[in-house]
């Protein structure tokens, strides 16, 4: 996912991103342990989805501590 289109979610929306996020990320090791994969790099894509996300919720939480 792009970074741009990260930007547009709520936080309600990004914390509900990264739990999908991080659930897919479980599953796609667990397979890869378990059976041959197709995709071998969706584990590294979906480990970089997370830290955008990290990334832009940090930022809206020091923007926030900014503000008050």
């Amino acid at each position: 996912m792009k970074i741009e289109e990260l930007r547009e979610l709520s936080v309600d929306e990004l914390t509900a991103k990264l739990a999908e996020c991080t659930r897919d990320k479980f599953n796609h090791r667990f397979r890869s342990a378990t059976e041959d994969i197709q995709n071998k790099t969706a584990v590294r894509l979906l480990r970089r989805d997370i830290a955008r996300i990290h990334t832009i919720l940090r930022e809206r939480e020091l923007a926030e501590g900014a503000e008050s």
